[in-house]
């Protein structure tokens, strides 16, 4: 009989082993499967700004401060921010504090004819290796 008790004992003990290793095992998988924490905005004033340049018609690099790059991925972008002479147009609502794409008013003009809008939809601070990979003809 103390055998019975003793293998009934050993065998709930093994049951609730295995129990928590799977419980700890889920949460394992739970916190592994959360979502990155957002990293942090980074934000610009206007006038800070002092260069651009256009690889594509879909893109423009920012030169900010003295060393940031950010890069603008163009939602609505325009083949004229490649033509010589053209700049951009920058419309100043409220503050001048750059965080999101909602907080540029843009166009580029030729200087000639009308301004033709842009849109931002995205704004993202290069690292210095990602402003390192743009080829020089395109660096702020």
């Amino acid at each position: 009989m103390t055998d019975v008790i003793s293998l009934a004992r050993g065998s709930l003990l093994a049951v609730a082993l295995a129990g928590g290793l799977a419980a700890t095992a889920v949460h394992a998988q739970e916190a592994a499967a959360a979502p990155a924490a957002k990293p942090a905005r980074t934000c610009f004033y206007l006038s800070d700004w002092h260069g651009w340049t256009s690889p594509d018609r879909d893109t423009l690099y920012l030169k900010v401060r003295s060393k940031d790059v950010y890069r603008l991925d163009l939602a609505h972008g325009s083949s004229q921010l490649q033509w010589p002479g053209s700049h951009l147009v920058s419309v100043v609502r409220g503050s001048d504090r750059i965080c999101s794409p909602i907080d540029l008013d843009l166009s580029v003009s030729d200087g000639y004819s009308m301004s033709i809008p842009i849109r931002a939809k995205t704004i993202t601070k290069m690292t210095p290796e990602e402003i390192a990979a743009i080829p020089k003809k395109y660096r702020p």
